[in-house]
């Protein structure tokens, strides 16, 4: 069945569908029992008109949908299923993930996010060797290169890397990944300088506070704000690595020209760093609760606007930060997030941003030994990546959701930017499946984007006037170019697709679980301590206590592994 493009058809489509999965499609399928979706896609139904329901288990923290959510029955319409998504709530991924092997019962699909690897020693995830060539839009997803690197030990593939894939021209307007982030009323007080190191960055934010301790309405400034809640405290230790110019290995540093690996933990950059924390800290400017606020608590404070400046991934905080301070009208304020191109002194070249896309082979959408159709589960992935679904997926309905100009150029309304980040309207009308496979980069019709904030005139009519005049005055015209782009370093990149799926069977899988709980541990007291140089020396004889060099010489072999089979190709 074809989207509907007006609001009456839509509500139409949804009540002839009902409100739960498993009620009976109303749309024709065709003498082979299935539908078509464009990309070549045949639907996951039964062929009978039955749309089937899948459940799905994500192990990191989302918003659950309406049981009759509109775009949700239209993909069912479209694909022959739909699925029941639910999120990580109240645990870390590996204590969710080790609940549910303990039980023994698992969702149909699963990523496990850092449990993957227990999912996989488990038993408890399909194989999908022998699907993938029966699916043209699973198997084109990824390069036979690609494919192989998520290969596992045992020589077979059981997940699917969902993000950082491009289809055709890429377009990079949203700089998806780790920065210096400040808000633009900082930036405007000062007249937009030019701010290119770490000490610019915090002597701008304490001038400005000085100056503006509250907001308008009176609640006080939060200057710089850190999150260390769990696997998030790469928000706190991981910056040594982009301060020194380096892209997001993740875990380690990789020296481009002689292939080594280099311990970010432990260079002078790494300590000047930490002490500049400390400095900040007993200025007040570090918020006192960055070491024991809650992820939520952490999105709840950056939504009130208050947060001057963090380091933080855009994924992290964005998607939902950006949505509530477009509600409060707070972005009318000058509460919007743009990054800085931050490196330890000045005239260094930054790699926070990197062109193309990012595998990362430690996780995915995988399917479990629970699921009773593997194929139907795998026909539904297939039909999601089909055009039609995915424009469904991020884009939404044509009259509702978005428009078309007179060049087939998709574009939205005010009015629709508005309600598209409302949670009610989210809740009840969009469903992007967020962990199921996607593309950025350009549609197949050769002229819109994958998905709106790609696309180049969209992006800026949806930017706050706040976020237009600061890009003006840097000469920019999205978030990329207020940092620039490099290209991605090489085959290796980047090595935390394999740190993140360590186990303590290795001794160097345990001296990084070692270094983890040691860094957890101790950088929240360097950066409090009131004796930074003695903090910081028990801190070393410690994280040196774990033996860090087995973690390095593992590294290293994987480094050296990915460089060889990367020949292959070439």
């Amino acid at each position: 069945m074809k989207a509907k493009k007006t609001v009456s058809l839509l509500l139409t489509a949804a009540v002839a569908v009902g409100v739960l999965a498993g009620c009976q499609d109303t749309a024709q399928t065709d003498a082979n029992g299935g539908q078509t979706a464009s990309g070549g896609t045949e639907a996951a139904g039964n062929g009978d008109g039955e749309i089937k329901e899948f459940t799905a288990f994500f192990a990191v923290p989302g918003s659950e949908i309406n049981d009759d959510n509109e775009i949700m029955l239209m993909l069912g319409e479209l694909t022959g299923a739909t699925c029941k998504e639910t999120w990580l709530t109240g645990q870390t991924a590996q204590e969710a993930v080790g609940t549910l092997i303990a039980g023994g019962e698992y969702p149909d699909f699963i990523d496990g996010g850092d449990g993957m690897a227990q999912l996989y020693e488990a038993g408890a995830l399909i194989p999908l060797d022998d699907y993938i060539d029966q699916y043209p839009n699973i198997k084109e997803f990824l390069t036979e290169e690609e494919w192989d690197k998520l290969r596992q030990d045992d020589g077979h593939i059981y997940w699917i890397q969902q993000f950082g894939n491009i289809y055709g021209e890429e377009r990079a307007t949203t700089h998806n990944d780790e920065a210096f982030w400040i808000q633009t009323r900082v930036l405007e007080w000062a007249g937009y300088p030019e701010i290119y190191t770490m000490d610019q960055f915090f002597d701008l934010i304490e001038s400005y506070n000085e100056a503006n301790p509250t907001m308008e309405g009176g609640m006080e400034n939060i200057p710089y704000t850190i999150l260390c809640d769990d696997w998030r405290y790469f928000c706190l230790e991981n910056a040594p690595q982009f301060l020194d110019g380096y892209p997001n290995d993740g875990s380690v540093i990789v020296d481009p020209e002689e292939l080594k690996i280099i311990d970010y933990n432990t260079t002078p950059t790494a300590k000047r760093y930490f002490q500049k924390l400390n400095e900040e800290y007993h200025k007040g400017i570090v918020d006192p609760e960055s070491f024991t606020q809650t992820y939520d608590e952490y999105i709840a404070k950056l939504s009130t606007g208050r947060v001057l400046g963090m380091i933080d991934q855009w994924w992290n905080f964005a998607y939902t930060v950006n949505d509530a301070l477009k509600q409060q009208g707070l972005d009318e304020q000058g509460c919007n997030y743009v990054p800085l191109p931050i490196t330890i002194e000045e005239g260094m070249k930054n790699q926070w941003h990197n062109s193309g896309g990012v595998l990362n082979v430690a996780s995915g959408l995988a399917i479990t030994t629970s699921c009773e159709d593997v194929e139907g589960a795998l026909a539904f992935v297939d039909a999601l990546l089909g055009q039609e679904a995915h424009d469904l997926r991020f884009w939404g309905v044509e009259g509702v959701d978005y428009e078309v100009d007179e060049n087939g150029e998709y574009y939205r309304t005010e009015d629709m930017r508005v309600q598209s980040s409302d949670t009610a309207y989210k809740a009840s009308h969009s469903c992007t499946y967020s962990y199921f496979p996607q593309y950025s980069g350009t549609s197949r019709d050769g002229i819109n984007a994958m998905k709106p904030e790609y696309q180049a005139k969209e992006f800026y009519n949806s930017l706050s006037e706040d976020v237009q005049e600061c890009f003006a005055a840097y000469g920019a015209e999205t978030y990329v170019d207020m940092l620039g782009t490099s290209e991605a370093p090489g085959p290796w990149y980047p090595m935390y697709s394999y740190s993140n799926n360590m186990t303590t069977s290795t001794e160097g899988g345990l001296a990084w679980a070692k270094m983890g709980e040691v860094k957890h541990e101790y950088l929240p007291k360097v950066v409090m301590s009131d004796d930074f140089e003695a903090a910081w020396e028990e801190y070393m004889k410690v994280y040196d206590s774990c033996d860090p060099q087995a973690f390095l010489d593992e590294m290293q072999a994987e480094l050296d592994r990915r460089v060889e089979e990367a020949a292959k190709y070439n």
